[in-house]
């Protein structure tokens, strides 16, 4: 996977032992759900411009149950009543570190333990986590409205169980993120700009050092900063990625099941749809709404987030 999309974890990284398993659901979360009747749609890049490692081909038929999903992702103040509630401890807590956008620091010089590899625009930074988005001197507080970050797919599932809901398969992200456009290239057509207005939130300038600021954010916006799509999704192109229930494998489209396809049955990487503040056609085209990506599940990054799914039609069915 690309780089752009924030580096994974080394499993021998983890020095804390015991993930907690949170199953009792709690409040219900105050987050909009859509709820979707399904049907049939089709999956896959239909231009023929995803990279070719990715595995965003062929095309093919998918056919969906009803189910409800975010009109949002979850964010920094739903994430904190989970916590509150819970006192949950994020893999980037336990961790002790997390990947920080260079730009977007906000610590002292020696909480930066180093650079990725080949990226060297993403830091890891000691006291980085969910609450801290930017390094020990950023609080969430700032940004109630703005997505969780730095939630590995770990916490993002257990968060889930908690709100008695899940996360989406692929399949139904991408139908969802379609807005029931059949074959577009983005959630509102096929240009990524219509009539010179931004509809996301993604980089412009000159990566990864200046950017232009054209949409108004360097890193995260607030939800519902940009118009829905067709479904009432709000930004499922750029901001951040989002974690997705599936294994991932490039293969996988190849010989997906036509009904409620459900990824692979085992792997080392999840899927995580939808790009973030960091994509740029000339870098990182992966907001397109057939893009796909993945990250080791233990990961966490400042570009990286997730929405709620509940089975079923009505947006109160639990699993």
């Amino acid at each position: 996977m690309g780089v752009c999309c924030g580096p994974g974890r080394e499993p021998a990284d983890l020095v804390a032992a015991g993930r907690p398993v949170v199953d009792a659901p709690g409040a219900e979360p105050d987050v909009g759900l859509v709820h979707l009747e399904g049907g049939s749609f089709r999956m896959g890049d239909a231009f023929g411009e995803g990279y070719a490692s990715d595995g965003e081909s062929p095309v093919h038929t998918v056919l969906l149950d009803p189910f409800a999903i975010g009109a949002t992702t979850v964010t920094n103040a739903e994430f904190a009543a989970f916590v509150a509630e819970t006192d949950y401890r994020t893999d980037a807590e336990r961790y002790g570190s997390s990947a920080v956008f260079h730009l977007a620091l906000r610590a002292r010089a020696h909480d930066v333990l180093g650079h990725a590899a080949g990226a060297s625009w993403w830091l890891n930074v000691q006291g980085a986590d969910w609450a801290h988005p930017g390094g020990r001197r950023s609080r969430w507080e700032d940004v109630p409205d703005h997505p969780v970050v730095h939630v590995s797919w770990h916490d993002a599932v257990s968060y889930c169980r908690w709100a008695g809901a899940r996360l989406p398969s692929e399949a139904e992200w991408e139908y969802a993120a379609r807005g029931g456009r059949s074959g577009s290239r983005y959630p509102w057509g096929d240009e990524p700009t219509p009539d010179g207005e931004d509809r996301c939130n993604i980089w412009h300038g000159t990566f990864p050092t200046h950017n232009t600021l054209r949409d108004g954010f360097l890193t995260t916006a607030p939800v519902r900063s940009f118009p829905p799509n067709g479904f009432g999704l709000y930004e499922v192109a750029g901001n951040v990625w989002e974690w997705c229930g599936d294994w991932y494998s490039p293969a996988y489209y190849a010989h997906s099941p036509r009904r409620a396809p459900q990824g692979p049955s085992s792997g080392d990487t999840r899927v995580i749809r939808g790009g973030s503040y960091l994509c740029h056609r000339s870098y990182c085209n992966r907001y397109r709404v057939a893009a796909r990506s993945a990250n080791t599940p233990d990961s966490s990054v400042g570009n990286c987030g997730f929405r709620i799914v509940r089975n079923g039609s009505d947006p109160r069915t639990e699993d």
